[in-house]
């Protein structure tokens, strides 16, 4: 004959029971779907990638041969069928942290359910332990033929609430385990938006891979001859900028205090770009002997970077200005700049970009993404050219060109300002 106290446990916990097999196996075939999705969404990410790495293969292939009209435009074709792959595995990116985090979602809820149940399970528990705390001693243990049946139960309903409440203990810390998963993938989906950033810069790219496309076509007539006559004129205009600006920099004399900035020190910047190629180092290379920097020495290092590639702060700063001599003096000097002042002394300057992410004023962290490579200004390929200055050397300046008729803005610095990057990165 069960007793009151039990005949109430049992009512409570039959429909609990159903309840909690019902919702269980609801919540298991919800998980076993998202999980079945995000490894179909990480198989199909493996696919692009492996795709992405065979066009930059085929990129830096192109980039080893001859400057002709034939690889330029076999650049360009390959760059757009690699930033639509891009394109696409981002979009299966913002897939895959959607169903992750949803799937973190369902396991939370369906704990948070079990405690809320557990508890509102003990709570009538307690009551109907109170009902048989209300009746004396002697009431209860006449209810039972012998004093061992009465401990018996006694003994049944202490260890079933220890057992709830132990139950109780352990979904809480499953609890705190997914939320702290949980925590992680809420921030995981700000990066949802950095994704979104980034699919719209490719967007931006591809339409920009393409308008480059239509405007070497346009320009060499898909002549091969027409080519070396655009790369021959500008050349000859890169070099007059230069002649130009390099005289205007030799009178500049600017006061340089040698204690201003480190001497020298590796790793004192970080690579600006993360696949490093170095095509050009600082100084008197070979290509500054041709004449194409009137004997004045590459004033920076040329990094290898396919048209897309993401430039990075090689450190902490203010961006003080951006700009594009190409407005100005199409072909010649930076193309598309960004400079960055840092608190130690030095400057930094990347040009030749294709997409500008940053504004002056900006504050910027190491590491940052502050732009996309490209090849506007004088460069025959695409690549970023990075220059290091000591800060009180360097001016952003607006200056007049009788080569360019007409006034652009850029870093302008004394000559002995130029400092060889190698020695900080």
């Amino acid at each position: 004959m069960l007793s009151r106290f039990e005949k109430k446990l049992v009512l409570v916990l039959i429909p609990f029971f159903v309840f909690m097999i019902f919702a269980t196996n609801t919540f298991s075939a919800t998980v076993d779907e998202l999980k079945q999705k995000i490894d179909e969404t990480t198989a199909s990410k493996k696919a692009l990638e492996d795709e992405i790495a065979q066009y930059q293969a085929q990129i830096k292939d192109i980039a080893n041969q001859a400057n002709t009209l034939a690889n330029a435009l076999k650049t360009l074709t390959t760059n757009e069928k690699k930033i639509n792959t891009q394109i696409s595995l981002t979009k299966k990116n913002i897939n895959s942290k959607t169903l992750e985090i949803k799937n973190l979602g369902v396991d939370i809820g369906q704990k948070e359910l079990n405690i809320e149940n557990n508890i509102l399970t003990i709570g009538e528990s307690l009551r109907g332990i109170n009902d048989a705390d209300s009746e004396s001693l002697i009431e209860n243990l006449l209810k039972y033929n012998d004093l061992s049946e009465f401990w018996t139960k006694i003994e049944y309903a202490s260890q079933f609430q220890e057992s709830l409440r132990k139950n109780i203990i352990e979904t809480r810390n499953i609890k705190i385990s997914l939320e702290k998963d949980k925590k992680a993938s809420e921030a995981s989906k700000k990066s949802l938006l950095a994704y979104q950033s980034d699919l719209n810069d490719q967007k931006k790219l591809l339409q920009i891979n393409k308008t480059d496309t239509n405007t070497l076509l346009a320009d060499t007539k898909n002549k091969e001859s027409n080519y070396k006559k655009i790369i021959a004129e500008k050349q000859a205009l890169s070099a007059a900028f230069d002649k130009e600006l390099t005289q205007f920099e030799a009178d500049l004399k600017l006061a340089i205090d040698p204690n201003s900035f480190p001497s020298s020190g590796k790793g004192i910047l970080s690579w600006p770009v993360d696949d490093v190629y170095i095509t050009q180092k600082f100084g008197d290379t070979e290509f500054a002997k041709t004449g194409a920097y009137n004997g004045g020495g590459h004033n920076g290092v040329d990094f290898r970077a396919p048209v897309g590639t993401k430039i990075k702060a090689a450190l902490g700063g203010t961006v003080e200005a951006t700009g594009n001599t190409d407005t100005v003096c199409p072909g010649a000097s930076y193309g598309k700049w960004v400079f960055i002042r840092h608190s130690n002394g030095l400057a930094t300057i990347y040009g030749h970009l294709s997409l500008i992410k940053v504004s002056a004023g900006q504050e910027v962290f190491t590491g940052d993404t502050i732009g996309y490579s490209g090849m506007t200004g004088f460069s025959t390929g695409p690549h970023l050219h990075f220059g290091v200055y000591a800060s009180q050397g360097v001016k952003v300046m607006a200056r007049k060109s009788s080569v360019c008729k007409g006034t652009y803005t850029i870093p302008v610095a004394d000559l002995k300002a130029y400092l060889d990057p190698l020695v900080y990165l």
